[in-house]
């Protein structure tokens, strides 16, 4: 080689060109085998990285870090939850770092939930990169913010994580960094797309590290490994693994931030709010279920079952890609209760949607429909009952806001569905979280559980936070509010009521108009089907006489 041919990569001192010979001392040889047969060795030996404090300095890594690398040498698909500031990424890194290169030929794809983010993780390699003494590199082709390229043909790119992010290529290893932030839209598109560059290979690799945010696919990952419904390990770590942070860490931090920020970025606790409507402590043990049939957006967890009693509970959007349209099926034979159907797409047409719960109704021994009615939903209504001549499709009696249930026989003031009116909600929403909390009602489908994280409060009542959907909450909701009627008694023989907090429910349908009315609807008082005589106060309220 002439002596005027440079040796290192574009002037950086700290690389080495490709195709430079380098001669290796005998120490130096015994040195590369240790880190060629042990990746732990190699990252605290060699590897640097910059601490807040002390700037530079050699990796000398924690116990449960050192964990973490020997399961990803041992297990191709690993799932990590882990708190803020605990090293997660730059354990990763290191691995990485060594796993390109000490093997030849492997790709490595680095991704984030923004470009920007998996760019600086880049950046962090190529930083413990060039403080790696030249006997320990591989010459470098190429060298970038969105890629390396090694002599030895391994690389690496980084990119945020997309549906599109690394369609077409093959990889060894994916590095999915924090990616309970990436929306869950494009996470499952993600997935679906990126998971065949890796399903030809016996060896490759999925490693996925995140402090949790809500219950999204990242959440429904981490269950699945945790019950072995998956082939992923999962590693858990708290925050006091981390040296230094013992309780009066924990309550400075509490103090400088909230109790809800640390208990999701620090106690990894996937349900950060408090003020859902069921108990986050319910939310978090929820069993929800694998469906056994699943396609266009409807999720069946069970067969319709012969004699078995169903009810249908609706909410309508204007399929317009915004709020869903959403329906549930619950099995109300006996209790414990279970939602046996799910369904929920922002797409379909209010006019299409009656097709589809008539389908679904009729194969659920004719469940029994109650619509929501608010805006587009009485559409729904009118074409289930009157053009599909749905048999089951219940109808109300209307005084004030709250509604009565009725069963059948002749009224003139009557309505098929329901109008969500602030009454009917309120009901719906405390019969709903006795009935979760008591286990008289089983959720088994996520989307579901996913949305009831975040009915939170909202003045008086409960609403999706910002960004999210509560549509199939409130077909539970509703189903909330059937529970309670008594007409619900005779549909299935059970008193509910007397299993639940009678009091708070009680306290609620003082507003409720009784089933079974005797007299003119038009009189001043009247008598329920229990001989109870009531006088109309007002508009809404009605009192015992």
């Amino acid at each position: 080689m002439s002596e005027k041919t440079p040796t290192t990569y574009l002037g950086n001192p700290n690389l080495k060109r490709a195709h430079v010979p380098v001669g290796f001392s005998e120490h130096e040889v015994k040195e590369y085998m240790k880190c060629l047969e042990d990746p732990i060795y190699f990252i605290e030996q060699y590897v640097k990285i910059v601490h807040v404090d002390k700037g530079l300095i050699p990796f000398k890594m924690w116990d449960f870090q050192r964990n973490m690398v020997e399961t990803f040498v041992k297990d191709r698909f690993v799932i990590c939850k882990m708190p803020r500031q605990s090293g997660k990424s730059t354990t990763i890194i290191s691995y990485l770092l060594h796993y390109v290169l000490f093997h030849e030929n492997v790709s490595v794809g680095v991704l984030a939930n923004k470009g920007q983010t998996a760019r600086e993780l880049l950046g962090r390699l190529q930083l413990a990169y060039e403080h790696l003494p030249k006997w320990l590199q591989q010459g470098i082709v190429e060298w970038n913010k969105g890629n390396i390229n090694l002599e030895n043909g391994s690389k690496i790119l980084a990119c945020a994580t997309s549906s599109s992010a690394i369609r077409g290529g093959t990889f060894n290893i994916i590095f999915l960094d924090e990616f309970a932030f990436v929306p869950n839209t494009l996470a499952e598109q993600f997935f679906s797309s990126v998971y065949p560059t890796i399903s030809s290979g016996q060896e490759t690799k999925v490693l996925i590290v995140s402090t949790p945010k809500g219950m999204n696919m990242f959440y429904k990952m981490w269950v699945d490994a945790e019950e072995k419904r998956s082939h992923y390990t999962p590693i858990e770590v708290h925050w006091n693994n981390v040296p230094g942070r013992d309780d009066a860490w924990r309550k400075q931090t509490i103090a400088n931030t909230s109790e809800d920020q640390f208990r999701t970025e620090f106690e990894c606790e996937f349900i950060g709010s408090t003020q859902t409507l069921v108990l986050p402590s319910k939310l978090r043990t929820i069993p929800w279920k694998t469906p056994k049939y699943e396609k266009d957006n409807l999720r069946v967890f069970e067969e319709p079952k012969p004699k078995h009693i169903y009810a249908l509970t609706v909410d309508t959007a204007r399929g317009q890609g915004n709020d869903n349209s959403a329906f549930s099926v619950i099995d109300i034979t006996e209790s414990p209760y279970k939602q046996v159907v799910a369904y929920s797409d922002p797409n379909i047409s209010p006019l299409l949607f009656p097709n589809l719960i008539n389908k679904i109704g009729n194969e659920y021994n004719t469940a029994y429909v109650l619509v929501e009615i608010n805006d587009i939903g009485q559409q729904v209504a009118d074409i289930l009952h009157h053009d599909l001549e749905y048999e089951e499709v219940l109808k109300l009696m209307m005084k004030g806001r709250s509604g009565q249930m009725i069963g059948g026989g002749f009224t003139k003031r009557v309505q098929y569905g329901i109008r969500t009116t602030k009454s009917v909600k309120a009901i719906g929403c405390a019969n709903l979280k006795s009935l979760i909390e008591n286990d008289i009602l089983l959720i088994n489908d996520f989307d579901t559980v996913k949305e009831l994280t975040s009915f939170v409060t909202s003045g008086p009542s409960f609403k999706a936070e910002d960004g999210a959907h509560d549509d199939l909450t409130m077909t539970l909701v509703l189903f909330g509010w059937l529970a309670a009627q008594k007409y619900f008694k005779e549909l299935t023989d059970q008193d509910l009521r007397l299993k639940i907090y009678q009091e708070r429910i009680r306290s609620m349908e003082a507003e409720v108009i009784p089933f079974g009315f005797i007299g003119d609807e038009n009189q001043s008082s009247f008598v329920d089907a229990d001989g109870q005589r009531w006088e109309t106060v007002d508009e809404d309220v009605v009192s015992r006489v």
